[in-house]
């Protein structure tokens, strides 16, 4: 069972942007990751036009040598939702890494 002190979910309040949930596992992300996250998140609203919202996780993993930083971004849309991880040395690092994997993904989409 998860220690609710040390998990943590925000949600976005932006009108004109799709609506993003934050959960930080384990840590408290301050405010600067917070909005540097929504940000990047809120950008793929470019690419997919049917993105109903965003759910985003941020944890600390184990596994030092990949990076122990993992973000893993779940964009629901028309049909099966959208899902990529990233994992670095940070957790801006991963969440590019994660939105990116989500632009290519949303393309395929489109495609279809």
């Amino acid at each position: 069972m998860m220690d609710a002190r040390r998990h943590r979910s925000l949600t976005s309040n932006n009108y004109n942007a799709m609506n993003v949930k934050i959960q930080s596992v384990h840590f408290d992300a301050d405010k600067k990751l917070i909005d540097f996250t929504e940000a990047r998140v809120n950008k793929l609203e470019r690419f997919a036009d049917d993105a109903a919202g965003a759910e985003v996780t941020l944890k600390i993993d184990k596994d030092h040598e990949h990076g122990n930083k993992v973000a893993t971004i779940i964009v629901s849309v028309k049909g099966p939702d959208l899902v990529a991880e990233g994992r670095a040395r940070s957790f801006e690092e991963a969440v590019d890494t994660a939105v990116e994997a989500l632009k290519r993904q949303i393309e395929k989409h489109d495609r279809k």
